[in-house]
């Protein structure tokens, strides 16, 4: 049996070797792959990854994504991401909304007041300037718009999710009415 400082060494060279992490199930791989796959027959260039074996994948970089492949619309739920190019930071924009989904976005900018102003226009429920999507914060609500989720959890957001609001009184004396 393995020491547990040799089972380390030997994950991190598979790491090494690898460059990849356990993704949930084969049909996620399959899935993923299928994305990556229609968007380099129709004109998209993998950058950075590489296939899949087993359930380890490469974290994969995917350029020149455009609206007539898969990877623009679909949710991979994988470790792949599409880069595709604006024109302009109008049409990033419109990239950026042109989606029926909108948990989580980020703007990355040296100027912060565009960053905010973009961020604005931004249709997610969360939107990080200067830092990745991955964020969260116990206290914070978390939850996104259109197809991507169903109200807010985290902090006092959360709670009022989850409660009506109402008014009840209680009459302990017979009333007075003017009438």
């Amino acid at each position: 049996m393995a020491t547990q400082p040799q089972l380390f060494d030997d994950a991190a060279l598979l790491w090494a070797q690898h460059r990849s992490g356990a993704v949930v199930s084969r049909q996620s791989v399959a899935h993923v792959q299928a994305l990556i796959e229609d968007a380099t027959s129709k004109g998209a260039k993998v950058v950075a990854g590489g296939p899949a074996e087993g359930i380890l994948m490469n974290a994969t970089v995917v350029d020149g994504v455009t609206e007539a492949m898969k990877l623009y619309a679909d949710e991979s739920f994988g470790p792949v991401v599409a880069i595709m190019r604006a024109k302009d930071l109008e049409d990033a924009v419109r990239l950026a909304n042109d989606t029926e989904y909108g948990l989580s976005a980020s703007v990355f900018s040296t100027n912060v007041a565009i960053a905010m102003s973009v961020a604005q226009r931004i249709q997610s429920g969360i939107c990080h300037i200067n830092g990745p999507t991955v964020h969260d914060e116990a206290q914070m609500p978390f939850g996104g718009v259109k197809g991507s989720g169903y109200g807010r959890f985290g902090g006092k957001a959360g709670i009022a999710e989850f409660t009506d609001l109402r008014w009840v009184t209680v009459e302990t004396l017979p009333g007075q009415y003017p009438i």
